[in-house]
């Protein structure tokens, strides 16, 4: 036990002396969110609890990843990474960030997809590690919108289970839809100038939703969370294809990608080609 506590000691003054601001920005975060989980306990509100506790969990993952990985993550992208969580669960959810800030959502998955491509892009090096599997492929190649497509599948799977509304509603004022079709066939019935709608339940109770229009659930929220990932994403690749072709010398890329620890800067012009082995010719008679 005595050596446990020892060793977290050492590694805290490790990251002390090393990542300063990392630390620094981690302490005063997770204080934050502990204060407002014992917020949320007096209240009694233990959805939000919930959240808090996912928070501090989502707080160790990047130096988590750091030590299975064998990686290490520039402070920058570290230090966005913590901001992100807490702007998303504590400030987003908690806070109701997303309703009083109707950008606040947009902004978050932009920065995802970027972070995503910055994280993707550096897969060249970790890959490279191991000589059985090397890679030599585009950075452009790496922008997977991955992350931010399970995001929207986590995001669906709460609002089916748990009815959160993480897929925010939007009030449109037009619809098309085959299920209007009278004949039962194919062709969408459109509705235009849409002002209100009224849900009947099962018990014959009628409600007026009195929103200014028709209730889209959560799908063009989804598809307009998708194409900012894309933009994020496309923003570091362009960013990323300079990388390559200055060979590395970009000091702005250098503090979103994430090296190997155990390995030499890799050779950055040989990223967007790929190698094939010469063949050797037959030089017997």
């Amino acid at each position: 036990m005595e050596s446990k506590k020892q060793q977290k000691r050492e590694a805290f003054q490790d990251a002390w002396r090393t990542k300063r601001s990392v630390t620094l920005v981690y302490i005063l975060l997770r204080a934050s969110v502990i204060l407002v989980m014992l917020a949320q306990i007096f209240n009694r509100n233990f959805e939000n609890v919930f959240l808090c506790v996912l928070t501090l969990f989502l707080f160790m993952v990047p130096s988590m990843l750091e030590r299975k990985l064998d990686i290490a993550l520039p402070n920058t992208l570290e230090i966005i990474i913590l901001l992100f969580i807490y702007a998303a669960e504590i400030m987003g959810e908690i806070g109701a960030y997303y309703v009083t800030f109707p950008y606040w959502d947009t902004v978050l998955h932009t920065l995802n997809g970027f972070l995503c491509a910055a994280i993707g892009f550096s897969l060249l090096d970790i890959l490279n590690r191991h000589n059985s599997t090397r890679f030599h492929l585009s950075p452009l190649y790496l922008a997977s919108m991955t992350v931010g497509v399970i995001w929207e599948f986590f995001e669906c799977t709460m609002d089916q289970l748990f009815f959160l509304d993480m897929q925010k509603d939007t009030v449109v004022q037009s619809i098309g839809s085959i299920m209007l079709d009278p004949t039962g066939g194919n062709h969408p019935v459109v509705l235009h100038n849409i002002t209100d709608v009224i849900v009947v339940q099962a018990d014959g109770t009628q409600t007026a939703l009195g929103l200014g229009g028709y209730l889209d659930i959560g799908l063009l929220d989804t598809m307009k969370d998708l194409f900012v990932n894309f933009i994020g994403a496309l923003t570091f690749s362009i960013i990323g294809y300079f990388y390559v072709r200055s060979r590395g010398k970009g000091k702005f890329a250098k503090r979103f990608i994430p090296m190997a620890k155990n390995s030499a800067m890799p050779d950055v012009s040989e990223m967007a080609e790929t190698k094939i082995p010469a063949k050797k010719e037959d030089t017997t008679e």
